[in-house]
């Protein structure tokens, strides 16, 4: 049986994060420590709702950088003015939790984002209140996965990493002790 490697931002968190964490916050218990939870990954297709090819090789592409085979969402109601109809997909989402999202998160942050052409860092205001952080991606082709000849159409993705942090700064912190680049404040 193969042995398991641990990632290295899982590694890191255990071995580093938690106690500067614990030591900032002053907190008592373990339990306490902010942690990642998930991070979703979540594109909108409104612009091939037509047209299945497209919208299968969208969803492709979200499975190649994700690692994980994409949810397609649907329409839940039907709206004229935008020709969608109840049922039709409007977009794909995946949900990534445990390897798989320290794996992702560490791709992220070492290998796409400083891709990003005069990249200055991720913004400090995406913070929803209550500890969870949001980062839009303008384009797929950060991603090395991405062959820039298959690639349709560019699209954008909208990536939220959920942690349990009670406060935007605590949330701040732990991403930051993981390596996320944050621009300077």
């Amino acid at each position: 049986m193969a042995e398991k490697t641990v990632n290295r931002v899982k590694a890191r968190y255990q071995n580093e994060v938690m106690a500067y964490l614990k030591e900032k916050f002053n907190y008592n218990n373990v339990n306490e420590i902010p942690k990642l939870v998930k991070i979703t990954i979540n594109t909108g297709l409104g612009d091939v709702k037509d047209n299945a090819k497209s919208v299968q090789q969208a969803v492709e592409e979200l499975k190649t950088i994700a690692g994980q085979k994409p949810y397609q969402t649907q329409a839940r109601k039907s709206i004229a003015n935008f020709k969608v109809r109840e049922g039709m997909v409007v977009g794909a989402k995946v949900t990534l939790r445990s390897d798989r999202m320290y794996e992702f998160f560490d791709k992220l942050v070492s290998i796409a984002l400083p891709r990003v052409r005069d990249f200055r860092g991720v913004p400090t205001k995406s913070f929803d209140g209550r500890g969870n952080y949001a980062l839009g991606i303008k384009e797929q082709l950060i991603f090395p996965e991405i062959s820039y000849d298959q690639v349709e159409k560019v699209r954008g993705y909208d990536v939220c990493f959920t942690t349990t942090a009670k406060t935007d700064e605590e949330a701040y912190e732990l991403l930051k002790a993981l390596g996320m680049p944050f621009a300077a404040k």
